[in-house]
């Protein structure tokens, strides 16, 4: 029983394992998208090179990321919150903006993803009909830090707006919606005003999509204001779709494994029941044919086997009677 209890848990181990692995091939998605919100606060910083409060600094991404926009504009955290921001490329933020913790200077990072935005904030069942927008708030203490943690801005009294400047024209039938995917990683969907505008009381990445049953919308290179040239538009990159196809096939391999190691626990439970059962008959066969135990007893100074009783007792040749 010692033995098939191990297998069991082992096996109940191997199970649970397979499952922690599938879980994680799914959370990849928004580790993936956090990773590149580090990494684009930093390129946006090195935008900075003599900075003024309440300029837009464009930045340079890395040739692996080509179709990524970023920007960095500085304020003083008093100022955002009695003045606001009139126009920070496609976010009009109104006055009453708050952080935590509080700084006393903050940067705020503009991100257009272009051509990425399926990569890393994927949404099955829906086509984008814009390129996903993030706005992320930062401590300006130190612009030559690095992995800032983010700043958490919430708008108290209007709603902070993103005004899409160029979307892919709007099909007829389903109804466009705007589309919001928040840090703690709640993804919301609400109505596109007519001037094609969303709106967000907090920081994080916004588009507009519609749902995939409708027709394919006409493409159209989204460029967002101030910047001259919109995102290339077509796959992403082959490194990261090999990344992507690499993850699949991890997935895919954890399963088949864990089903392999599954058949094969089987067969070594099904092996040990048959070879407990063998030796228990080899046992009960060896019993039978031993049959009744001698008693020893001491001859000298060793032992030898002594029976208890004979069948019949000796008769001397004088006690015999002849008949005649």
């Amino acid at each position: 029983m010692g033995l098939l209890g191990s297998l069991t848990m082992l096996l109940l181990t191997i199970l649970l394992f397979s499952s922690f692995r599938a879980v994680t091939a799914q959370s990849n998605s928004t580790g993936d998208a956090r990773a590149l919100d580090a990494l684009l606060q930093d390129y946006a910083y090195q935008a900075f090179l003599s900075p003024r409060t309440g300029v837009v600094y464009d930045g340079f991404v890395p040739s692996n990321l080509t179709g990524i926009m970023i920007s960095g504009m500085r304020l003083r955290s008093g100022s955002l919150r009695t003045h606001g921001v009139s126009m920070y490329k496609e976010f009009e933020i109104p006055m009453g903006v708050l952080e935590q913790p509080y700084v006393e200077r903050l940067v705020l990072v503009y991100q257009n993803l272009g051509n990425w935005s399926i990569v890393y904030y994927p949404l099955p069942g829906y086509i984008y009909l814009a390129p996903v927008l993030g706005l992320l708030a930062y401590d300006a203490s130190d612009l030559m830090a690095k992995n800032l943690p983010v700043l958490d801005i919430h708008a108290s009294g209007q709603p902070i707006l993103i005004k899409f400047s160029d979307i892919k024209s709007l099909p007829e039938g389903p109804v466009p919606k705007c589309v919001s995917f928040y840090l703690n990683g709640t993804v919301i969907f609400s109505n596109v005003s007519q001037d094609k505008t969303c709106t967000t009381f907090q920081q994080g990445h916004f588009s507009i999509v519609v749902e995939s049953t409708a027709p394919a919308p006409t493409p159209v290179s989204p460029v967002p204001p101030g910047l001259g040239g919109g995102p290339k538009q077509g796959p992403a990159p082959s490194g990261h779709s090999k990344k992507n196809n690499s993850k699949v096939w991890i997935t895919i391999g954890s399963v088949l494994g864990g089903s392999a190691l599954l058949i094969m626990l089987g067969l070594l439970v099904l092996w040990a029941c048959k070879y407990k059962k063998t030796k228990e008959m080899q046992h009960m066969e060896r019993a039978a044919e031993v049959g009744e135990s001698l008693e020893m007893t001491r001859v000298g100074s060793t032992k030898a086997p002594a029976a208890t009783g004979t069948r019949t007792q000796p008769t001397l040749e004088t006690e015999l009677k002849i008949v005649v």
